[in-house]
């Protein structure tokens, strides 16, 4: 008898755990509140992209987390956030997921990721005036070269791993390293080849010729690291999505 009781004891004991897990989700919180919060900057385009003048945003993030908040049965509201401050958003529960962000071991010390989607390879931009004057990451990488990053980024990292003879020129967000590019204050930036191929259609930036992509990088959505509630059903609802065709397709509306 005493070994039943223990084994209920500790049967019950596990239900609580499950109970209490489940209560603290931020799947339960979504649930009950009705609301699906996501934190996004605003100015990756075209993952996301802010319109200031009606604070209302675009993009295939934007398109993906809508459609996570139909599939939940909850309004989405997107929080405005930055690079430098993308993952203490998620750690201090402003919101329950993110907008796309490169999965790093540095973001993986504090937050969780959902399964990759899609993944950006990195390359090297400059004016089409300046074109003619590098050839080579080799060309980039010397005394003289501005080379401009934006603080708090992935890009920022890269850019000091690869070229730490130029002279890195860093912007805090909002302002971006083509902005100081386009503005003749810097001679070359980095940035995805989804973002590139969207400046390259608005503003005419090129990619350095001869300067290979680098860094092939999957990407995926932030979440609390030890909420495995919520990331089990983000991840099993990128795979059902993933199945049904739905990310190709979002790609294909966005160019991607």
């Amino acid at each position: 008898m005493k070994t039943l009781l223990k084994a209920a004891a500790i049967a019950a004991f596990g239900f609580a755990l499950s109970g209490a897990a489940q209560a603290q989700s931020a799947l339960n919180d979504i649930l009950s509140s009705g609301v699906l919060k996501v934190g996004t900057t605003g100015d990756w385009n075209p993952m996301s992209v802010r319109d200031p003048a009606t604070n209302s945003y675009k993009g295939f993030d934007i398109d993906t987390m809508t459609e996570l908040a139909t599939d939940l049965g909850v309004e989405v509201e997107f929080v405005p956030t930055d690079w430098k401050t993308l993952v203490n958003g998620v750690v201090a529960g402003q919101y329950h997921i993110t907008g796309s962000a490169s999965i790093s071991p540095a973001r993986m010390k504090a937050a969780g990721f959902s399964e990759s989607y899609i993944s950006v390879e990195i390359m090297p931009f400059t004016t089409a005036e300046n074109a003619g004057k590098f050839a080579s990451h080799e060309d980039i990488n010397q005394p003289g070269v501005k080379v401009a990053t934006t603080l708090g980024t992935t890009f920022e990292k890269l850019v000091r791993e690869w070229y730490p003879n130029a002279d890195i020129k860093v912007v805090e967000a909002p302002a971006r390293g083509y902005q100081e590019v386009l503005a003749g204050r810097a001679d070359v930036f980095i940035t995805s080849n989804i973002e590139g191929s969207t400046l390259a259609t608005k503003h005419g930036v090129v990619a350095v010729e001869g300067a290979a992509a680098r860094a092939p990088t999957p990407i995926a959505m932030l979440l609390p690291q030890t909420d495995q509630v919520w990331i089990n059903y983000v991840n099993n609802w990128v795979k059902v999505k993933q199945a049904k065709g739905f990310f190709e397709a979002n790609k294909a509306k966005w160019g991607l």
